[in-house]
């Protein structure tokens, strides 16, 4: 009887943490879709054409749609849970699933998937410097990026990208022109996002910058390694 009592508090134990991480999910994409509709400025709302807000209520739209579907991945990932709670093989295997989803998020381990590659280089007119890459970051992150480097030096949340001298420095590597930024996800989002009008690409190839992007089925991206 003892015995029974124990494995019994332990599923418990195990349904409760793993139902209060997702819920703490479910919270954070509301919590940025929250955030997201406080940044929308009224005043310039009201002075767009009517092109232009028909382009921005799409794009938020968009932004409101792909809240949803993750909220309802989570919601779905909490029954799959709750279902198969029973089965300590079974929420072992789901666990370790996670776990390497997680590592691969953290960059600590190897990935090597479809994404693009972009290179950015100095030339007579512009030198690049820390922001120009770190809005790129920012860029391929929004697009759902799985894996980002730089140089092939892995990029992860606590990664500082800053300017020392005349040179780039990335988790206390220096790092100089061409910048070669590798990013691992749905190539046809990770494209659309960078070429869209007044985009990434678009605002840095009119201030002179040089900047190509291909698209690689395997690109390859090496663990973190500071």
């Amino acid at each position: 009887m003892k015995n029974k009592k124990v494995k019994i508090d332990r599923k418990q134990l195990i349904n409760s943490v793993i139902i209060g991480v997702m819920c703490f999910i479910i919270i954070y994409l509301l919590c940025i879709q929250f955030r997201t509709i406080d940044k929308i400025d009224v005043d310039e709302i009201e002075t767009m054409r009517e092109d232009e807000l028909r382009t921005s209520l799409a794009e938020w739209k968009r932004s409101y749609q792909e809240t949803m579907d993750e909220i309802e991945e989570t919601k779905n990932k909490i029954d799959e849970y709750k279902g198969k709670i029973e089965s300590e093989e079974e929420t072992g295997e789901l666990l370790e699933k996670d776990l390497k989803k997680s590592e691969m998020l953290l960059g600590m381990t190897d990935v090597t998937g479809p994404g693009i590659i972009i290179t950015i280089s100095d030339n007579d007119y512009q030198y690049v410097t820390s922001p120009v890459l770190l809005d790129l970051v920012n860029e391929l992150n929004s697009a759902g990026a799985e894996a980002i480097s730089i140089n092939n030096q892995r990029i992860v949340s606590m990664t500082d990208i800053f300017d020392v001298d005349n040179f780039i420095v990335v988790k206390e590597q220096r790092i100089i022109s061409p910048y070669t930024i590798k990013a691992i996800g749905d190539i046809t989002y990770l494209q659309s996002a960078l070429n869209i009008k007044n985009g990434y690409i678009d605002k840095y190839k009119t201030n002179g910058y040089t900047i190509s992007m291909i698209a690689d089925e395997n690109v390859l991206i090496n663990k973190y390694n500071g």
